[in-house]
């Protein structure tokens, strides 16, 4: 089994890829000071761009785990997700933390397929 790592940051690699899936890391937003929505936007635009230069793309998202610190703000963040995936929405857990440092609403993970 290859794994393929790429996007290399301080602490983790963005993306791994192993059997035709690449996994995408904790993404947060560039600037948390915005709403939960323009928050979301950044962090989908940011993920096809590390999807894109995995080798795939935003279409291929099977699956997705979001952590929020407000649940109130879940409907513009849902508003901002469908806009983004149209009619390929993947699967989704959404879960309530306490805290995600430096400010941040929501942090995503996905995993696409490759290929």
């Amino acid at each position: 089994m290859t794994i393929t790592r790429s996007i290399r940051t301080p602490i983790m690699h963005r993306a791994v890829e192993v059997n035709g899936l690449v996994f995408i890391g904790g993404t947060i937003a560039d600037d948390t000071s915005v709403s939960m929505g323009a928050q979301t936007e950044n962090i989908l635009g940011k993920i096809a761009g590390y999807l894109k230069e995995a080798g795939t793309d935003a279409s291929r998202i099977v699956a997705a785990t979001i952590f929020v610190t407000d649940l109130s703000h879940k409907k513009e963040m849902d508003a901002a997700w469908t806009r983004f995936f149209g009619d390929d929405l993947p699967a989704r857990a959404t879960v309530g933390v306490a805290d995600l440092g430096g400010g941040a609403m929501i942090e995503v993970v996905v995993t696409a397929a490759k290929g």
